[in-house]
């Protein structure tokens, strides 16, 4: 196990609240192709912090790669719904791109 999981693992066990403690563990899982572990660390992240955008596009193209397509898609939207909320004009493009790719509407929400 790497270093860096242990160190992102034990802060989120600690109690952090920075979201990008979470948001990083999350992609570390993926990279691992613990896809589960991921999931559940996004949905944790969501938890602390529903506006964090990113999180949103990372969810939502690894579970569409891991053939979840309802999932990945529904990540996506809510994504577009948020980015939007927060004026992010890349990260909306960018998810509408995505949710576009995955045989989504780019017009949700």
């Amino acid at each position: 196990m790497s270093k860096r999981l242990l160190m992102l693992e034990k802060m989120t066990r600690d109690g952090s609240k920075d979201p990008f403690h979470w948001y990083a563990l999350a992609l570390e899982y993926a990279g691992q192709g613990r896809h589960d572990d991921a999931l559940a660390t996004f949905g944790a992240l969501r938890a602390i912090d529903p506006s964090y955008v990113p999180m949103y596009l990372m969810c939502g193209t690894m579970l569409v790669k891991a053939g979840r397509l309802d999932e990945g898609r529904a990540w996506l939207a809510d994504g577009i719904v948020v980015a939007r909320g927060k004026g992010d004009q890349h990260a909306l493009s960018e998810l509408q791109q995505a949710l576009a790719g995955a045989g989504g509407d780019d017009d949700e929400p």
